[in-house]
C-alpha cells in the first residue's frame, strides 16, 4: 500500500466518524426539542429514559471519538441535558419536562463519557 492510500483510508475513517457525531447530533436535538414527544409509543413505563440515556451517551462517545475537547463537549451536553427539559416545560406545549429524563440525560452523558474516554485510552 502506498502511503496516499494509507493518508486516504485515515481520512475516510475520520469522515465516518464526523458524518455519525453530526448525525448524533442532529437526532438529539430533534429528540429533545421537537414540538411534539418523538418516537413511538410503545407502552413500556418509562422505556423512553433508555432513548434520552442512549441518545447523550452517543454523542458523548462521538465527541470524544472525533476528538472535541472533552470538557467542553461534556459541559454542552450537561447544559443541554437540563435546558432542555426547562423548555419542554415552559415553551413546547405539548411537551412536559420530566427531571427524571435529565437525570437519564445526564447518566447517558456519564456513559459515552466513560466509554469514549475508555475508547481513546486503548487507542493510543
Amino acid at each position: 500500500m502506498t502511503s496516499s492510500t494509507v493518508e486516504s483510508g485515515e481520512r475516510t475513517k475520520i469522515w465516518f466518524w464526523r458524518i455519525l457525531f453530526v448525525a448524533a447530533v442532529a437526532l438529539q436535538l430533534y429528540g429533545v426539542y421537537a414540538p411534539r414527544e418523538a418516537g413511538p409509543h410503545v407502552g413500556i413505563p418509562q422505556v423512553d429514559k433508555i432513548a434520552h440515556c442512549f441518545l447523550f451517551a452517543s454523542v458523548a462517545f462521538l465527541g470524544l471519538k472525533v476528538r472535541l475537547p472533552a470538557r467542553w463537549l461534556l459541559a454542552a451536553l450537561v447544559a443541554n441535558a437540563i435546558v432542555s427539559e426547562f423548555v419542554q416545560h415552559y415553551l413546547l406545549p405539548q411537551r412536559d419536562g420530566d427531571v427524571f429524563d435529565a437525570l437519564a440525560d445526564l447518566a447517558g452523558v456519564a456513559l459515552g463519557a466513560w466509554l469514549g474516554l475508555r475508547w481513546f485510552r486503548r487507542t493510543t
